[in-house]
């Protein structure tokens, strides 16, 4: 694992990860299966009604964890809102199956962005992979 891409297509392989964020002083936890790579920056999408988006907007330090075989990925970082337009629409594009129920235009379909992140890829077998953009 060399940089944001290898993390993306990691994530995009295993299918499902598991998104944890923080809601006053108890971690939260759920499943989420969009990613996308988007001008250089590593992106996620939810809706701005749920209460994952509530808990990114007071706290956006969040962390990642998914399993692929014997190996797993753990993506700590913050999230930062993205409101434009075209950051939207590439992700919906890329996950058409999304357009049920989200569209670029409405208010709430919310795409974010990882700065400050740390990616560490792990097996049993080796040394500890770590990728930071």
């Amino acid at each position: 694992m060399n940089d944001i891409k290898d993390v993306c297509d990691f994530i995009k392989k295993c299918g499902v990860y598991y998104l944890a964020t923080v809601e006053n002083d108890q971690p939260r936890n759920r499943p989420f299966g969009t990613i996308n790579l988007f001008e250089g920056k590593l992106y996620i999408q939810t809706g701005k009604v749920k209460e994952v988006s509530k808990q990114i907007q007071k706290n956006p330090k969040v962390e990642i964890c998914c399993c692929a075989g014997p190996e797993w990925l753990r993506l700590a970082g913050e999230l930062v809102r993205d409101d434009r337009l075209e950051a939207k629409e590439d992700m919906l594009n890329n996950y058409p199956d999304l357009k049920n129920m989200y569209s670029a235009t409405d208010d709430n379909t919310e795409v974010l962005y990882f700065k400050n992140a740390t990616a560490t890829l792990s097996s049993f077998g080796g040394a500890p992979q770590v990728v930071k953009f």
